[in-house]
């Protein structure tokens, strides 16, 4: 088992009632304008998956060694869980690991946007462009892939913001994200694996966003999640690119106090 993952708490003291996950390359304190604007008052915490962040990057990298890292940072908050569980792109894959192995932590499911079940074929292109261009000359040309690529309707505070944490100068005098290459290469190769579907009980909320092309919320994952939890589960268009929680934070919001309150 890893060490501890680095956790970002935000809203007030007391018993957890979010954990907020990022997606593949992401990070815990892309949550925090989520948290301290439209959700003030609930207590979340956001971890940096392994191999990401300032969380550790040994392997193996694995989406259960994830959810198995996530469980532990629910078990640490007293009284322990269930809570409502946030996760975007690579993150709702561990989120359905997690709701799989540890039912009784997870009270609720919001995946916005999740990858998870795809082409593997699709993935290996990803990872070879990845793999061949891993970094960039300075923060100019990093900020223009990121407005040209599923970034270009969040407002631009937030995205500098993003690179101010998340974008670090290399050894070899260029700049990159503040993850580990290898782990990610290992992800874009777990996305391909079958998909984990949650015991019924756990109401769950697919936020499909419409702009995100090729999309990553495949009719599979749907059909799956509908045949296994019937009523519980539910799908959302939202009309934005791959970024949900940037780009349709009220939302977002809106949709983990509906998932709180059941």
């Amino acid at each position: 088992m890893t060490d501890d993952l680095q956790v970002y708490r935000y809203g007030p003291p007391g018993p957890l009632a979010v954990l907020a996950v990022h997606g593949l390359t992401g990070h815990g304190q892309r949550w925090a304008p989520l948290a301290n604007r439209y959700l003030p008052d609930v207590t979340v915490a956001a971890p940096d998956l392994i191999g990401h962040g300032r969380s550790p990057w040994s392997a193996p990298w694995t989406i259960e060694v994830n959810a198995t890292a996530l469980a532990k940072v629910i078990e640490s908050d007293q009284p322990a869980g269930p809570v409502v569980v946030v996760a975007h792109s690579f993150g709702g894959a561990v989120a359905l690991q997690l709701a799989v192995m540890r039912p009784d932590l997870v009270k609720a499911l919001v995946l916005l946007d999740p990858a998870v079940g795809l082409d593997g074929g699709w993935m290996r292109t990803i990872a070879d462009a990845m793999l061949a261009s891993p970094d960039y000359p300075d923060r100019a040309e990093a900020r223009a892939e990121k407005i040209s690529g599923s970034w270009g309707e969040v407002d631009a505070w937030l995205l500098d913001n993003d690179l101010d944490e998340h974008l670090i100068a290399l050894p070899n005098g260029r700049f990159g994200w503040r993850i580990s290459l290898p782990a990610v290469m290992s992800y874009w190769s777990e996305l391909a694996r079958p998909i984990p579907i949650p015991p019924k009980g756990i109401p769950t909320t697919v936020v499909r966003a419409t702009r995100t092309s090729p999309p990553y919320v495949s009719a599979e994952l749907t059909t799956a999640l509908r045949d296994r939890l019937g009523t519980d589960f539910a799908l959302r268009d939202f009309d934005c690119d791959h970024m949900v929680a940037q780009a349709k934070p009220e939302e977002t919001a809106a949709l983990i106090r509906e998932s709180l309150q059941d």
